[in-house]
């Protein structure tokens, strides 16, 4: 009799389901694995006990515009008007606004202006259906942060703090938003999975159901995605194959600036970046840094030299500065910031054995001003001046600027788009600019006012700095 009054409970309970599943790319298997046969990464197999309730019993997302198969000829291209988000450089990034009908994750480290830089595009946007998700704050605190970051508020503008799918897509179909923010896809659970929320099962349904959401609805869908310690998106990779475009929101907190780096984009090119600074009423965009990232000083100083970079399709000018003193330890110490340290020491075996100057016993350090990371190869030629004029202590000319990439053997290597950066090096005052005489080919030298100093090896550019 014991045994017979249990059946019923038994059958009725809801059977668990383990499976493991990889953290890098979200590869499903039913039994642990060493390494993942999808990406080839070790160790990075995780188990999740999931069960999936019944579609039927729950909601699923809802299902505006339901397709049909087309013929291809039959399909008409309309012009598609995207939607602007207010903000020059956050446009600039998405390739000229938003895409409706697209779904955009927004990645970046805690505290660096995310959810800011969202929360001002939804109360920037005045007279248009915005409905902002919070799983990680309450309508109070984004009451507060909204009265201090903005002015003028949205009055269309939506706050909704759920983290259950199928209860947000309830409220959606009531409101029928025109723009949707999800902060943060972590956060979000959906009923049809019965696994903790921030797991890999979860984030791929969220995910999946949001992509639904917007295909079907035609409304575009932001998301906010955190990060791991090693700077990428968390969870499975697959969520970046889902959406349409990927947008890395990086930046150093000792500093102001921020930059929204795009990574793809369906919709637009995956070169652009756009520049914002931090104030204590939130973001503001910045449409010439290169005005802010070069210092305004009284007196040259040695070890200071201006870059002509080129941060996707945007040229603009860093100062790179360096200091080379006797090492005191015995061991020489080699520090880079913004730049990659394996490349300064390239740099420095360069000069060593090109140029003669002896750097195997001297302490070298290196800084990129504004707390940006720079990877243009065009600014080596900068960095090698700056290390020249600490090491002889003799100050390089403040409105002298450099663009060249520098090869094993001493020569100054030709760089992309030479003639966006003289012009732009033309329009912020500088006298003459040193680069690869390689680049000279299609340049007409009658129509540039800026001097033009061509070099092929890294001992003529010091004759013509040290002479």
């Amino acid at each position: 009799m014991y045994i017979c009054s249990l059946k019923p409970n038994v059958l009725n309970m809801a059977k668990s389901t383990s499976f493991f599943y990889c953290k890098n790319c979200g590869n499903q298997s039913a039994t642990w694995l060493g390494k993942c046969p999808a990406c080839g990464s070790w160790n990075s197999y995780e188990e999740e006990v999931v069960h999936r309730e019944d579609k039927q019993k729950g909601k699923s997302s809802p299902q505006f515009n339901k397709p049909i198969p087309k013929k291809i000829n039959e399909i008409s291209l309309e012009q598609t008007v995207r939607i602007s988000t207010t903000y020059s450089e956050f446009d600039h990034v998405l390739g000229g606004g938003i895409v409706p009908g697209s779904l955009i994750l927004l990645g970046g480290e805690p505290g660096i202006g995310k959810s800011t830089l969202l929360l001002q595009t939804a109360l920037s946007l005045q007279d248009f259906p915005v409905l902002y998700i919070s799983g990680e704050e309450s309508d109070s605190q984004l009451k507060m942060r909204a009265e201090r970051i903005s002015s003028s508020i949205n009055k269309e503008c939506y706050i909704l703090t759920e983290t259950n799918t199928q209860e947000i897509f309830k409220h959606i179909e009531q409101l029928q938003p025109k723009l949707v923010i999800v902060d943060s896809i972590q956060t979000m659970q959906s009923g049809l999975i019965d696994s903790a929320s921030g797991s890999i099962s979860q984030i791929k349904e969220c995910a999946a159901e949001f992509q639904h959401l917007c295909k079907t609805g035609g409304f575009p869908v932001v998301l906010i995605g955190h990060i791991t310690k090693d700077g990428t998106i968390a969870g499975p990779k697959i969520l970046e194959h889902i959406v349409d475009t990927v947008l890395q929101f990086e930046g150093d907190q000792h500093y102001g600036y921020r930059i929204v780096r795009c990574i793809k984009n369906r919709f637009g090119s995956t070169s652009e970046l756009g520049i914002f600074e931090m104030h204590s009423n939130g973001l503001r965009e910045i449409t010439n840094p290169s005005e802010i990232l070069i210092a305004s000083r009284d007196e040259n100083f040695s070890g200071n030299t201006i870059a002509a970079i080129m941060e996707g399709n945007r040229p603009m000018m860093i100062e790179t500065q360096a200091l080379v003193s006797s090492a005191v330890y015995g061991t020489p110490q080699r520090s880079a910031t913004g730049f990659d340290l394996r490349r300064m020491n390239m740099l420095l075996a360069v000069l060593e054995k090109r140029c003669g100057f002896k750097l195997g016993a001297k302490d070298v350090f290196l800084n990129m001003a504004g707390g940006f990371h720079i990877e243009d190869p065009a600014i080596n030629l900068s960095i090698m001046a700056s290390i020249l004029s600490s090491a002889v202590d003799i100050a390089v000319d403040s409105k002298t600027c450099f663009a060249g990439e520098m090869g094993l053997s001493g020569e100054v290597r030709p760089v992309s788009r030479i003639e966006q950066r003289i012009s732009e090096a033309e329009k912020l005052g500088f006298n003459r600019i040193f680069f690869s005489k390689y680049n000279m080919k299609g340049l007409d030298p009658k129509k540039i006012k800026i001097k033009l100093c061509p070099v092929g090896k890294i001992e003529e550019m010091m004759r013509q700095l040290f002479e």
